[in-house]
């Protein structure tokens, strides 16, 4: 009976809306914090009220967990199934841990990723986080695809730009590299210009780079992203659809009219048989 009064207690709680509110509100006040602690002169005149701001964004963290806890007082195991709960209890317990402590950069890491609690508390976010990881699969063959492509117009333009500028195609991975940044086609006019000087092919080879690279594999990857927001939305649609509750009378009736129904069909069985065995008597007759 306690667990179940802890649970609901909880669960009106977490159900608020103020309580996202809040926790975002903590999020982001953590985050200020970090950010200013990377000014010396801030550090320097207020470092102990950044400290103690610190300790009390923990503490609410600390709270928020165990009110998420709390919701699952009756099933405790059911809080460990949502990874989101666990990625917070090691954000939180992490920096507690001997050896964590007194790692001054692993500490701000693990501050820096609280930040990373705010896509739980909206599913607008939720959204995208999910459908960024949709899109990984999509994403390898992508990036497969542009590290082909950019290899083999390295390769020609190691042989046809190689002698002329060293700096820029001396070798493969200078090369892959120069065209890597010619994706943003910043420079790519005095880059075609230079090219020109070289040979007259260099308007062919940067045409069809740009188009096969900076426009074509572009859009490819804008498509292969909105395809898995397009999933992300959908399923979190399906899961917000909740069952109609079923009427017990209504279900009731449904099962008096299926059992009727069997009983009918069975007399009729009977009654059939019993007309089949009266014909040969009376023919015999």
């Amino acid at each position: 009976m306690f667990r179940k009064l802890v649970a609901s207690r909880c669960a009106s709680v977490a159900a608020a809306p103020w309580f996202n509110v809040a926790s975002f509100a903590v999020i982001m006040i953590n985050a200020v914090t970090l950010g200013l602690e990377t000014y010396p002169a801030v550090v320097a005149a207020a470092g102990p009220l950044l400290h103690a701001i610190e300790y009390v964004c923990v503490a609410l963290f600390s709270l928020e967990l165990i009110i998420r806890f709390g919701r699952h007082a009756e099933h405790p195991a059911g809080f460990f199934r949502d990874g989101w709960n666990l990625f917070d209890l090691a954000v939180i317990v992490a920096p507690l841990l001997p050896g964590v402590r007194e790692n001054v950069t692993l500490l701000r890491l693990l501050r820096l990723a609280r930040i990373v609690r705010t896509f739980r508390l909206f599913p607008s976010l939720r959204v995208i986080l999910v459908g960024i990881r949709h899109s990984l699969p999509g994403l390898g063959s992508f990036l497969l695809v542009t590290a082909l492509l950019l290899y083999g117009y390295a390769i020609l333009g190691w042989m046809m730009f190689g002698a002329a500028y060293p700096e820029r195609y001396g070798t493969v991975g200078q090369a892959m590299l120069t065209l890597f940044l010619l994706l943003s086609l910043d420079g790519i006019t005095d880059t075609l210009q230079a090219g020109r000087e070289v040979t007259g092919w260099a308007v062919l080879y940067y045409v069809s780079y740009m188009v096969a690279a900076c426009y074509l594999l572009t859009n490819l990857l804008v498509g292969l992203v909105l395809t898995a927001l397009q999933e992300a939305h959908e399923a979190e649609r399906a899961s917000r659809v909740k069952p109609e509750p079923i009427n017990p009378d209504q279900a009731s009736v449904e099962r008096n009219l299926a059992e009727l129904r069997s009983a009918l069909e069975a007399l009729e069985r009977q009654l059939g048989e019993r007309s089949v065995t009266k014909v040969p008597e009376q023919v015999s007759k």
